[in-house]
């Protein structure tokens, strides 16, 4: 009995420690699945940059007639890009956050890295990005999603331009609300997590209008 009681306590103390770091910072576990893969994708997204060929004076083109030529060029990656796949890189100064962004929001996806919603458009197509990604799990990229603030910068880094966005308010809504992929007619950037921590039945929406593009030399 003395032997199994201190077993059990020996559990409990492991499972208290495992929860509290969990809680502070993540499962790592999983974030040694993420940081292979997050590696494999940059590589991937090396390429993919070094390979895309802006169409020729592009930055000499009149504001109008250059958004729509990033708009389109954005619609034919949205359209040749498959789940998974490296589409771009997000940074968020605030959070720290860093990484490269996938297409996809299913399971497999999401274990790489941040994922674009297939529901939702590219940065630049004038229409709803949105982006998912885990908060205990798979390096937790949006564990500090509720740090954000107003006016904090978020850049996306696409292929074919780079787009900075600025948040302008949060919102938690049922995990059943589907309104939140409802695209406007202009760019709107929507970053979504699951609240609260270790809990399905919320979202954390973070929202940010876009300020700048700068699309890539010619």
């Amino acid at each position: 009995m003395r032997a199994l009681s201190r077993i059990v306590i020996g559990a409990g103390v492991l499972l208290s420690a495992w929860v509290i770091l969990v809680w502070q910072w993540q499962d790592p576990f999983t974030a040694l699945y993420t940081t292979w893969s997050q590696h494999e994708l940059a590589s991937s997204l090396d390429r993919e940059f070094a390979s895309f060929r802006p169409a020729a004076g592009l930055r000499r083109l009149a504001l109008a007639a250059q958004r729509d030529a990033i708009a389109s060029e954005a619609a034919r990656y949205r359209r040749d890009t498959h789940p998974g796949q490296a589409i771009g890189r997000i940074v968020i100064g605030r959070i720290g956050l860093d990484m490269v962004l996938v297409d996809g929001t299913d399971e497999a996806s999401l274990q790489k890295g941040p994922g674009r919603d297939p529901r939702s458009y590219m940065p630049g197509q004038n229409r709803l990005v949105y982006i998912a990604g885990h908060r205990t799990t798979y390096l937790a990229p949006f564990s500090r999603i509720n740090d954000i603030r107003v006016g904090d910068y978020i850049r996306l880094e696409m292929p074919y331009a780079t787009f900075v966005y600025r948040m302008t308010t949060y919102r938690i809504v049922p995990a059943t609300d589907m309104a939140v992929l409802r695209s406007p007619k202009h760019e709107l950037l929507e970053l979504q997590a699951c609240h609260p921590r270790f809990s399905a039945t919320h979202r954390y929406i973070v929202y940010a209008k876009l300020v700048s593009v700068a699309p890539r030399a010619g």
